[in-house]
């Protein structure tokens, strides 16, 4: 018995060359390469001709994302380098790209940037054809890192690889482009060169524009936006909405908008009027429409009465100030007036400002309890734990549906033990409902 089983064990150890990596199934082999940065795959290539055939696997490469740097470094020309290398290499392969450039410190690096970004632009151009995705974000071009002729090159070697790429495009972010009004529209409309209506689902163009800029009061945005006739998901800043913005889009993409994201910031314009039958005629337009809101430092409840109108199907709203105090300033006139005006529609809710100078938990925890489908809160406040006791009690009692809480209870105190063990009392009051039902995250956080 024993030697059978020392038998078996000896011609297990003499079989080795069964279990090598030669033996390795390609789909296992290409997954171990994945996690493999450019460098050692290229390395990895080298050792036999089964692994370089491996390497040139086209689901290696479909995906790609190039981050860089303003910041002037001896590093940076290898990731330009690097970038341009990619695209002669395995650009045919590209169907999913992301590029992002942040903080640019200086011309010279911006320059080196866009003489980098033309030759890789220009092998795509020329070899690919499979392109679905395509993200550039983050540029900030009004910046004065930027000179203008720099700028200029960069923007016309963008409107050239779009005019051969938009054909397959079905996502475009130009997320924090930052170009001017003529700039931007010339852009755009390289996607939607061709008589045939632009293929784009989904378009990004928050903080595309310089934020003085009214996009609104200019006819040129929207019969640009005229070409984009298949967008499920579009957005964008309030400085573009208008009346003319929202019948081009209840015209153009009536059967197909679900998602109209729109961001504003209270240092862009946003005192324009636009008129509730509008919405509602976009809204009766796309029956699925999905609108969502975010605020930043805009808090007074009669500018965002200027803005939230009743006709707006809003799913998603934020409203966010940081750390910013002011005691002229009250929250509650938007937390009992404005907001029930979404109690049937309202699913995600996020509130983020320092309400010192008032208490806000009785209006909140109202607000909650009237919106029948929200089941997403985030709110970082001035607030009393019982608050979060009573909210819990009401889940429990399915008074309201929410599944996910997220509270920070800003504090003036930098000792938070009284909250903190106030809090482990009512999670463990409520521990099986938190556990079971609830992704849950509530914590005491000092704000001097």
């Amino acid at each position: 018995m024993d030697a059978a089983a020392s038998t078996s064990t000896s011609d297990a150890l003499d079989e080795p060359e069964d279990f090598t990596w030669a033996y390795l199934p390609d789909v296992c082999l290409r997954r171990v390469f994945r996690f493999l940065p450019d460098r050692d795959r290229a390395r990895a290539a080298l050792v036999c001709r089964h692994w370089n055939r491996i390497m040139y696997s086209p689901d290696l490469w479909r995906f790609r994302s190039f981050s860089f740097s303003g910041r002037s470094s001896k590093s940076r020309r290898s990731e330009f380098e690097s970038a341009v290398w990619y695209a002669k290499k395995f650009g045919s392969y590209l169907e999913n790209l992301e590029i992002k450039y942040t903080n640019p410190h200086n011309s010279l690096v911006s320059k080196r940037f866009q003489a980098a970004m033309r030759t890789f632009l220009a092998v795509l151009r020329k070899d690919n054809s499979r392109l679905r995705s395509f993200t550039i974000s983050y540029l900030e071009l009004d910046r004065a890192a930027w000179s203008q002729s720099v700028r200029n090159a960069l923007l016309k070697s963008l409107c050239l690889f779009l005019r051969r790429e938009s054909r397959h495009l079905e996502y475009l972010n130009f997320k924090g482009a930052r170009v001017s009004l003529p700039q931007g529209c010339t852009l755009l409309s390289s996607v939607g060169h061709s008589e045939r209506n632009s293929s784009i689902s989904e378009l990004n163009i928050e903080d595309f524009f310089c934020m003085p800029i009214a996009v609104h009061a200019h006819t040129l945005f929207s019969q640009t936006l005229a070409r984009f006739q298949n967008l499920s998901k579009l957005s964008l800043n309030y400085a573009c909405i208008s009346d003319e913005v929202l019948e081009t889009l209840a015209t153009s993409c009536a059967s197909t908008l679900r998602t109209l994201s729109v961001k504003c910031h209270v240092h862009e314009p946003h005192s324009q009027v636009v008129w509730g039958f509008s919405w509602a005629k976009l809204a009766s337009c796309s029956s699925d429409l999905r609108v969502n809101f975010y605020f930043e430092r805009l808090m007074k409840s009669d500018r965002l009465s200027r803005i939230l109108l009743p006709e707006i199907p809003i799913r998603s709203l934020s409203l966010t100030n940081c750390y910013f105090g002011d005691a002229d300033w009250t929250v509650k006139p938007t937390l009992v007036e404005l907001l029930p005006n979404y109690k049937a529609s309202l699913q995600r809710l996020t509130l983020d400002f320092n309400n010192s100078h008032e208490s806000i938990d009785n209006e909140l925890l109202g607000l909650i309890l009237l919106c029948s489908k929200l089941y997403y809160l985030k709110i970082w406040a001035f607030l009393e734990v019982r608050f979060i006791e009573t909210l819990l009690q009401n889940r429990q009692e399915n008074k309201c549906v929410f599944r996910t809480l997220k509270v920070r209870i800003y504090t003036q105190r930098y000792e938070t033990n009284e909250e903190d063990s106030l809090l482990q009392q009512v999670q463990s009051q409520y521990r099986e409902l938190i556990d079971n039902e609830l992704n849950y995250f509530v914590i005491p956080y000092p704000l001097m």
